[in-house]
């Protein structure tokens, strides 16, 4: 089978969502580095014309979006599978999967998480807080859904990891690093256990921000 290339940078929570799907299904990729000064390079927008990240290469096809990439790969590697056999079960999982792109990450990590790491770290930014404070609102509402559709189960659409998590639990990991984390998930405990649940899974360590950045250097 040709090799599995994502185009991205280390830190992103989509790349790694990605990442993290290859390494549940135990393939081989390797990880073309793309630094944020690159992503209105001409180059780059001809992989991406929307300037984001991931980009998954594999042999002559090229895919941008991220829940694009993740249900490709669910299909062209079968097992183990990432979506629930059940109809029902499958549409929570693409409810959740939507969930995370237009509420958890628009609006709140785009914000929260940006502030408070990609621009100290990456930029030397200062995190501004009446911007942060302006997207608690809408975080509560989100953990507060994330939470209920979560209920008593493991994982997010029953006893199985499924692209929900695979997508989910960058976004969520990234905010366990920032200080709203602890307000944010005060009264939704099943959370926490979630997250400490898939952290413990070998793709999780093996799709770190240092990890991906030593991939990348080794590219």
């Amino acid at each position: 089978m040709n090799e599995f290339v994502i185009h991205g940078a280390p830190g992103s929570p989509f790349v790694r969502a990605v990442l993290i799907a290859l390494e549940e299904k135990r393939a081989n990729y390797r990880v073309a580095p793309i630094s944020l000064a690159a992503m209105r390079t001409p180059a780059h927008l001809a992989l991406h014309p929307f300037g984001k990240m991931p980009v998954l290469e594999h042999g002559g096809f090229l895919l941008y979006e991220t829940q694009a990439i993740i249900r490709y790969l669910d299909r062209v590697l079968p097992q183990p599978s990432l979506t629930p056999a059940d109809i029902q079960a499958a549409a929570r999982m693409d409810q959740v999967m939507n969930v995370n792109d237009w509420y958890l990450f628009q609006g709140v990590n785009n914000v929260i998480g940006f502030q408070r790491i990609v621009g100290p770290r990456v930029m030397g930014l200062t995190p501004d807080e009446a911007v942060i404070a302006a997207a608690m609102p809408k975080a509560r509402t989100v953990f507060d859904e994330l939470a209920r559709l979560l209920g008593d189960s493991p994982y997010f659409v029953g006893n199985s990891i499924s692209l929900a998590d695979v997508i989910v639990v960058p976004q969520l990991d990234f905010l366990s690093l920032t200080p709203e984390w602890e307000s944010l998930t005060a009264n939704h405990t099943n959370l926490r256990s979630w997250l400490e649940r898939m952290k413990e899974r070998p793709s999780m360590a093996a799709t770190t921000w240092e990890r991906v950045a030593e991939l990348a250097k080794a590219a």
